[in-house]
Order: structure tokens, then C-alpha cells, then sequence
């Protein structure tokens, strides 16, 4: 009954977003408190949400203060160079900026955090897609996907949660997964291109004077206000316009050499800033959340001295901060809601006890397979803590390596990246303004068969 109950809440779920029925915020809580009644477990809601808020509230704050951190950062021009460095190279055109957008995400990923990657990409990316009047669509799902096949590094977590469950060495399950995640990422580059194409023959290209001169109508002086010019000729699914205009000119600050906010004199003073705490994040220092809000306030501080300046640059953020921050707590309704109840326990269960025997010895396979829709359906710690060992009890019995069911369960990361249970996805479609309901339909499609890519080259390298 719980494992009906956990698919259905979940179909439900996905169903109202993609739909447009519903915000994702009130699907995130209404619906899981109405299936905890129906399980009969109505009187122990309160419970499972303040536990799932428990879980979160950390991955909440940390998104919080990495939105200012980078914001700030923004403002202060940190990422002017980069921009127009990608201008140049890829001279107004859509195809070389879809290429950029991979190239940017899967470089950034290094870092392990995808909540950086995203603010990154889409702080650098969302101008010159704003200004080419391109799908932003295509700017979430590229970057997400690329993010998705870097998140298998040993410090970006799906690897270290496989080798702690297993009791395996990192190395050794990262190791000679190298070649079919390259090609993987070697995928999403193409697809990368056939998409840039496609938007270039929608939209044709611009010189680089047009797109680097601000249009005389755009309010230039921060976040929010000014008119809204993404309606005049917007095209695309999913193109994200917001009804007061406000990401418009939040998007052409960047490329204003002349707003308020900008910090030259500080210029080295904030990149060391940003290098100094991405450094310390991969080296695992101090908890994410700590170091970014050390790294919001010195860059408060050390960028906007008075206290009015500082309040006015948070004020400019709130929304990022609101919307974000909302998002994450009220997927801890649902988190908790399907961990809680014991739905996601009894819907492993019944998945892994459904494969026959006579396919024990191909159980390696079987792992990728399932992780695709598994990692999407629950969140890391669920997938790999509750359903990857008992896949290699199932394989073991059949004589396959504990470290090969490893290395496939981290097939399905590509498309776990825009599930609606990592928090990461909604700063990626709250900075970039993009309906998650669109971004799921355009991304999942494109996210399964990169996976699908990294499976067959595992089986062609004879990884898996």
C-alpha cells in the first residue's frame, strides 16, 4: 500500500507542475500532507515535516548566503570579464553560447557544489541569452545535464555515499568510471551544439556591438525595476519572463560598465575571495553553510562599508533569497512526508524484489537502469544508502563485484540534477526565471539519455 501510495504521490506531483496546475512550492507541501493523511499517518505529519526541515535547514542556509555571496559578487562586476570573454569567443552567436553554457557549467562543477555551479553559469550565461532573446530552457537543461555527469567527482557526494554504503574506496569506483563519464560529458557537448544550432536558426546572430550596448529603456542601477523588454520577441518554451520585468534588468546590470555598484579597485581583492572559498569548500574546511555565510558577510563588508549599502544590496537579493529558500523548505514537506511514512523504503523494496533471479548476474546493469528513475524519484542518501546495498546483496549472490553495482548507481546522476528533490535545481530556475514545470519537460528527455550514454559506454569499456 505505501509503495502505491509513494509512486502515486510522486506522479501526482509531477503531473500538477508540469501542468501548471500548481507552484511548485504548494505542490511541494499540499500534496504529501494529503497522501500522509490518506496513509493514515495524518497525525504524525508535524513530525515528519520538522524532521524533514531538520534535514534541509542547513542546504536552506547555505543557499541563502551563497545568493548573496555571489550576488554581491555580481554586482561588484567579478564576473564582467568572464561575459565578455565569452562574448568574444562566441561572437553574439547562440550556437557557440549553448557550447559556452556547457563548457562554463562542467568547468565550474569542479568544485563539487552545484548551487555554485548554477549561480555561476547562469550569472555569467543570462545576459547574453536575455540579450540574444534565446530559450532560457536550454540554459537550464544544458547546464544542469553537464552539472549532473560532474556531480560523480569523489568530493561531489553520489561517489562517497556509494563507497561509504559499500564500504568500497572512492578511488576505486571513480577511477575507471572516468571513460564513460567523459563520454557522457562528451554528449552533453553535443547535444550542446545541435541546440545552439537550433537557436541560431530560430534567431540568426547579432554583432557584438548590439549585444554589448544596453538598451535605452533598461533601468541600470541593480536588481529589480524597469520596464519589461523580455516580452518583444521572446521566443521559446520556458523563456522565463516574470511579469514585472525585473530579471531583465537584473540580467543587463552585468553588462553595465558604468552601474554603482561596481568595485574595480576591489577587483583581485573579491576574485581572491571567490577562489579562497571554493578552495576551502572542496578541501571540506568548515560545513558549506558556515563558509558561506563568512563569505557573504566579508564580502559585505569588505565591497559595501556602510550599513545602508549593505542592506540595500541584500534588499536587491531577497527575491533569489525568498524563492530559494522557500523552495527548499517546503520540499522538506515532501522529503520528510516520503521518508517519515516509510514510502520510499517500501517502494526500494518492492522495485529490487521484483527483478527474477535469472537476472542476478546481470544485477550491474540492472543498477544503471534503475538509478536513472530512482535518483530522480528520492534523494541521494535514499538511493544509496537504502536501495544500493541491497542491489549488491542481490548481485553478490550471483558473483558480481560489490565495487561494479557501485559504479553503475552512479549512471542516473545526469538526470538526478533537475529532480524536484535536490535543492540546487531551484536556484538554477529561480536566477535564470524559468517555470520548473518547463524545465523538466525540456531537461528530462536530454538528462535520460545522457545517462543512458554513460551506461552503454560502461558496458562498452567493460566498467560495468
Amino acid at each position: 500500500m505505501l509503495t502505491i501510495l509513494g509512486f502515486a504521490m510522486i506522479a501526482c506531483f509531477l503531473t500538477l507542475i508540469m501542468m501548471k496546475k500548481m507552484s511548485p512550492i504548494a505542490s511541494l507541501v499540499l500534496i504529501p500532507a494529503v497522501f500522509c493523511v490518506i496513509a493514515g499517518k495524518g497525525a504524525h505529519l508535524g513530525d515528519y515535516v520538522i524532521d524533514g526541515i531538520a534535514d534541509l535547514a542547513p542546504t536552506a542556509a547555505m543557499l541563502m548566503f551563497a545568493i548573496i555571496f555571489f550576488g554581491i559578487m555580481i554586482d561588484v562586476g567579478l564576473f564582467d570579464p568572464i561575459v565578455r570573454g565569452i562574448l568574444k569567443f562566441c561572437k553574439a552567436d547562440p550556437l557557440r553560447i549553448v557550447i559556452g553554457t556547457a563548457v562554463l557549467a562542467a568547468i565550474v562543477s569542479l568544485d563539487g557544489d552545484g548551487s555554485t555551479t548554477f549561480m555561476i553559469t547562469v550569472s555569467a550565461m543570462l545576459p547574453l541569452y536575455r540579450k540574444l532573446k534565446m530559450s532560457l530552457v536550454v540554459l537550464t537543461g544544458v547546464a544542469a545535464t553537464a552539472n549532473g555527469v560532474m556531480n560523480t567527482l569523489p568530493w561531489g557526494g553520489p561517489t562517497a555515499r556509494a563507497a561509504t554504503a559499500l564500504k568500497l574506496d572512492a578511488s576505486d569506483i571513480f577511477v575507471p568510471m572516468i571513460p564513460a563519464l567523459a563520454m557522457g560529458l562528451l554528449f552533453v557537448f553535443v547535444l550542446a551544439y545541435f541546440l545552439g544550432l537550433k537557436e541560431r536558426r530560430r534567431l540568426g546572430t547579432l554583432t557584438l556591438d548590439e549585444v554589448l550596448e544596453p538598451e535605452p529603456e533598461t533601468v541600470l542601477v541593480g536588481a529589480g525595476g524597469g520596464e519589461d523588454r523580455t516580452k518583444k520577441g521572446t521566443g521559446g518554451a520556458g523563456s522565463g519572463t516574470d511579469a514585472d520585468g525585473s530579471e531583465e534588468d537584473r540580467s543587463s546590470v552585468i553588462l553595465d560598465p558604468n552601474r554603482p555598484t561596481l568595485r574595480p579597485r576591489l577587483y583581485w581583492v573579491n576574485a581572491a575571495m571567490v577562489v579562497a572559498l571554493l578552495t576551502l569548500l572542496i578541501m571540506e574546511v568548515l560545513p558549506i553553510p558556515v563558509l558561506f555565510l563568512l563569505g557573504a558577510a566579508l564580502a559585505l563588508t569588505v565591497n559595501f562599508p556602510h550599513v545602508a549599502q549593505q542592506k540595500e544590496r541584500i534588499a536587491a537579493h531577497s527575491d533569489n533569497i525568498i524563492n530559494v529558500s522557500g523552495m527548499v523548505f517546503a520540499a522538506a514537506v515532501f522529503t520528510g512526508v516520503l521518508t517519515g511514512t516509510g514510502m520510499v523504503d517500501e517502494m526500494a523494496k518492492t522495485v529490487v524484489g521484483a527483478i527474477p533471479d535469472s537476472m542476478g548476474p546481470h544485477m550491474a546493469l540492472i543498477t544503471g537502469i534503475l538509478s536513472i528513475p530512482f535518483t530522480y524519484l528520492m534523494s541521494n542518501d535514499g538511493f544509496y544508502f537504502g536501495v544500493v546495498p541491497i542491489l549488491a546483496e542481490a548481485g553478490a549472490h550471483h558473483g558480481v563485484d560489490p565495487v561494479e553495482i557501485a559504479r553503475a548507481s552512479l549512471v542516473g546522476q545526469p538526470l538526478h540534477m533537475s529532480s524536484p528533490l535536490v535543492p540546487a535545481v531551484y536556484v538554477l530556475v529561480g536566477l535564470a526565471k524559468v517555470e520548473f514545470g518547463d524545465h523538466t519537460r525540456f531537461t528530462v528527455k536530454w538528462a535520460v539519455l545522457t545517462s543512458l550514454v554513460v551506461l552503454g559506454a560502461g558496458l562498452l569499456f567493460g566498467i560495468v
